[in-house]
């Protein structure tokens, strides 16, 4: 048992490894293919990132990236791909802007009624997708596709002055309107190098949150248990359907939750330019992390590097789509060496059965001899 423990544990991290290993390989392989120097850009963004301010940054996209891919992990562990997170993401946090700027509440009130806006409206969102999966079959991964394109369209429509939207003055961008001071999330001040956004701490919070949900409780089993075999789970009792809704919706409802950093740390308002692609990039963190909190967290941290050091290139002549290249190529890399460990674990386990086969035949064998 320690054995097939200790084997497990070193595939676990033999995944990940092997996937950062060859996304970086790859990545200066594409530089000196491209006549770029495959170790400058590197060095560069290592030395951009050791800026305080840069360092900021990334803690703070670290946190938006994280309840990103928390939200997509609750749905792998129930064998769900919930590609609809961007979707999801920015709708809520659209809506919740809304509401946060047409309200004034207490401080602690007004905050709280965003929070519980934006949870709401991501898990509707992803409950269409949950309800179509489990009442019609429908696969929740065009089903989220689909909601994602009509979330855009949503969106724009409801940020048009003549809805919801507000022009600002001198400017071709559209706004939900500020949020009173009342609704902002208090921010840690490291002086010079910038604010943590308070949402930040919350987020790397519910990373606890999941591990103790998933792994300590009835409905952590029943969600794996399903995720793993659905006619098991059926078979236990657990009713399979319920549990796809239940799990889409807390998966939206952790959706909804990733634009609070930056709503309520940061811009305080939704606009034209809010962040997009959150949802996708966490789809690349709960690979990576293995739907574990404390990898998806590792994961997190090294995307939001990625994305806040390749801001440095541009001031040596190198492109910042550098960044995106490797982010790319990650990608790649997570799905072919996941396969390949998977396909070695197989393997390991054939052979260590061959063995305990063989070695039980031979002691059978020397026993009849003795008798």
């Amino acid at each position: 048992m320690k054995k097939f423990d200790k084997d497990r544990l070193i595939l676990g991290f033999a995944g990940p490894v092997l996937a950062l290993v060859s996304a970086f390989l790859l990545t200066m392989i594409v530089l000196g293919a491209s006549g770029i120097d495959p170790i400058e850009p590197l060095r560069i963004m290592v030395d951009h990132g050791m800026y305080e301010d840069v360092q900021v940054l990334i803690v703070n996209q670290t946190g938006t990236y994280y309840l990103a891919a928390l939200a997509v992990a609750i749905g792998f562990r129930m064998n769900l791909f919930n590609i609809g997170v961007d979707g999801q993401y920015r709708l809520a946090a659209m809506i919740s802007a809304v509401v946060g700027g047409a309200i004034a509440l207490p401080g602690p009130l007004h905050i709280l009624l965003i929070v519980l806006v934006a949870m709401a409206t991501g898990a509707f969102w992803a409950g269409i997708a949950g309800v179509l999966k489990a009442k019609r079959g429908v696969s929740e991964v065009v089903s989220t596709i689909m909601l994602n394109a009509i979330a855009t369209s949503l969106i724009a429509w409801l940020l048009l002055p003549k809805n919801l939207g507000v022009q600002v003055e001198g400017s071709n961008d559209l706004t939900t309107g500020e949020i009173a001071r009342s609704g902002w999330f208090p921010a840690l001040s490291l002086g010079e190098p910038g604010e943590i956004y308070g949402f930040t701490f919350v987020a790397f919070a519910l990373g606890v949150v999941y591990w103790f949900a998933l792994n300590r409780t009835r409905f952590g089993f029943d969600l794996r248990a399903t995720g793993a075999s659905e006619s098991a789970a059926q078979a236990s009792g657990v009713d399979s359907k319920k549990m796809i809704i239940t799990a889409m919706l807390i998966s939206g409802a952790v959706a909804g939750l990733s634009g609070m950093p930056v709503l309520l740390g940061e811009s305080h308002t939704y606009t034209l330019v809010f962040p997009v692609g959150v949802g996708f990039t966490g789809i690349t963190i709960a690979l990576l992390g293995r739907n574990n909190p404390v990898g998806m967290l590792f994961a997190a941290l090294l995307m939001a590097f990625i994305d806040k050091a390749s801001g440095g290139l541009d001031s040596a002549g190198y492109a910042k789509e550098i960044g995106t290249i490797m982010k790319g190529l990650i990608v790649i890399a997570v799905v072919v060496s996941y396969e390949l460990v998977r396909r070695y674990g197989i393997r390991r386990q054939q052979q260590k059965v061959g063995e305990e086969l063989a070695a039980g035949h031979a002691m059978k064998t020397e026993k009849e001899v003795a008798a």
